[in-house]
């Protein structure tokens, strides 16, 4: 059988592999099969890391905030249950940065989480009356909108998509609208 050489596509491969392994110790660097080799390998070490990285840092942010709340005399995950109890949604990053650069601010927070830590459940019965109010007005409001449409207005049905038309062919019970084209909707709507 005849010798194949790789020619270019070969040599192109290798040196593309060489080229990525430039900077690696002793003959990681050098030889193709080594370098191939710890590319893998780096890639692994590469994925693992940046899913690391987002946890060292979120562990960062938490040790600054809770020796910023130390100062303040409270802990971090009172505070942290403060603020969600008085309804602040600020990320951990963003409170980190205002530990370090505005103590005022953070301050303020840290005021706003021992007073809601205080009226926790005074505060929270309140808001689950509030959305109690809310659900409530809320189908009052669908009832009346549900009731709308059951008059006996004109409605200009050119205007409407096809979509629209066939939503409202479905409400009213018209038998075959899905096949229908816009024209013979309108006809049969009217």
């Amino acid at each position: 059988m005849a010798r194949v050489k790789g020619g270019n596509v070969s040599k192109n491969r290798r040196r593309k592999v060489l080229k990525q392994a430039k900077g690696y110790f002793g003959s990681k660097h050098r030889l193709y099969k080594t370098a191939q080799e710890q590319l893998f390998h780096s890639g692994a070490y590469a994925y693992r890391d940046r899913k690391q990285n987002k946890r060292n840092f979120r562990k960062l942010w938490i040790t600054r905030i809770n020796a910023a709340c130390r100062m303040n005399d409270i802990s971090y995950s009172k505070f942290i249950n403060g603020l969600n109890i008085a309804g602040v949604t600020v990320n951990r990053k963003m409170l980190s940065e205002l530990a370090i650069d505005n103590a005022e601010a953070f301050t303020n927070l840290v005021e706003i989480a021992k007073d809601a830590l205080k009226n926790g459940a005074k505060a929270e019965k309140k808001v689950e009356k509030k959305v109690e109010a809310k659900a409530e007005t809320k189908k009052v409001e669908k009832k009346e909108t549900a009731k709308e449409p059951k008059k006996e207005e004109k409605v200009d049905y050119s205007k409407k998509t096809l979509a629209e038309l066939k939503a409202i062919a479905k409400e009213q019970g018209v038998k075959g609208y899905s096949t229908m084209k816009k024209d013979e909707l309108i006809s049969n709507l009217k």
